[in-house]
């Protein structure tokens, strides 16, 4: 990344992020009220809350159960449950997540609803509304993990996902935000080169996963991880971003290629004391932008912990995120 361009900013926004001691995989973030409320990768899908973004309390997870569903998808699955999504929409919040098999394609993005999140209100409690999208080997080149809710210009619903095999999707939603829309409308969003040889049923080596679309200056940007995550100091994860006037593309980065042609600008990345870093989510709060992810801290063996940054903007409308500390 070309800091040295912005040398002035990155010195001026040092202050405004801070590195976090919770361990987290796929973090969301969303706030109710005067309480921000973080939603990640866990057994039932983990939640902690925070009043300032920087102190966080664990608070019950989201299902004490697995969904009643997910053996159908994975046998005897164990309430792991991947990459969860969540937005606020006519006062219901949705929460998308992943259900999956290790490394297979067999896998499927279910959706639950509340009318509050904080768990000490009367009126809380989750409601399963079950599969909205299922992949199944050797019939799809597309993997349903990594769920991310969008609204275009006219307020139509888009659920972005994917990961590996021919890319990273995008399906339009029924109004509910329960179910594809028909007839159906799909996108290929990004993609990088796959040896040809690899069978269907293998992930194969275009590393890419966890689409998220965040609208400003009229554009749609489209965040995304490539490389590896999940390994400790083998982890080489980034993430890389493009941008687009329509929500389904053509994104393009920094240099004009596509990013549905293995285009991508790169915004985050390990360094000396980080393995790697990625699968991000974007948001304005009270005015000023964030991004979290989770990174992997060499002097923690290699530990993935929260990073939570406020966004800042260049001259010609890109993103800037100061290098990790």
């Amino acid at each position: 990344m070309k800091f040295y361009k912005y040398l002035f900013l990155t010195l001026f926004i040092s202050s405004f992020s801070w590195a976090q001691d919770i361990s987290v995989h796929d973090p969301v973030v969303i706030k109710q009220k005067d309480t921000y409320y973080l939603y990640c990768t866990g057994e039932g899908i983990t939640c902690y809350s925070s009043k300032d973004l920087k102190n966080w309390k664990r608070e019950p997870s989201v299902f004490a159960e697995k969904p009643v569903w997910t053996d159908s998808v994975v046998p005897e699955f164990k309430n792991h449950i991947w990459a969860p999504d969540i937005s606020l929409h006519n006062n219901t919040y949705y929460l998308y997540y992943s259900v999956s098999a290790f490394a297979k394609n067999t896998s499927a993005i279910g959706v639950a609803t509340n009318t509050t999140l904080n768990p000490t209100d009367a009126a809380y409690k989750w409601v399963d509304h079950g599969i909205v999208i299922q992949s199944v080997p050797n019939r799809d080149k597309w993997n349903a993990i990594d769920p991310n809710l969008a609204f275009d210009e006219n307020n139509i619903p888009w659920l972005a996902f994917g990961s590996f095999w021919d890319g990273l999707k995008m399906v339009k939603l029924s109004p509910d935000l329960l179910s594809k829309a028909q007839p159906e409308e799909w996108s290929t969003i990004a993609k990088r080169k796959r040896s040809f040889e690899l069978a269907d049923s293998n992930p194969g080596d275009a590393a890419l996963e966890a689409p998220f679309v965040f609208k400003k200056f009229g554009y749609y940007y489209l965040f995304l991880s490539w490389d590896f995550c999940c390994r400790g100091k083998d982890s080489t994860y980034k993430v890389v971003i493009g941008r687009s006037k329509n929500i389904t593309g053509p994104y393009i980065d920094k240099d004009g290629k596509p990013l549905n042609e293995g285009g991508g600008t790169i915004l985050v990345q390990g360094n000396e004391k980080w393995y790697g870093a990625g699968h991000n989510s974007t948001y304005t709060f009270d005015g000023k932008d964030y991004i979290f992810f989770h990174a992997y801290e060499i002097k923690d063996n290699g530990m993935s912990k929260l990073e939570a940054h406020e966004l800042q903007w260049d001259a010609n409308q890109w993103p800037i995120v100061e290098p990790i500390k």
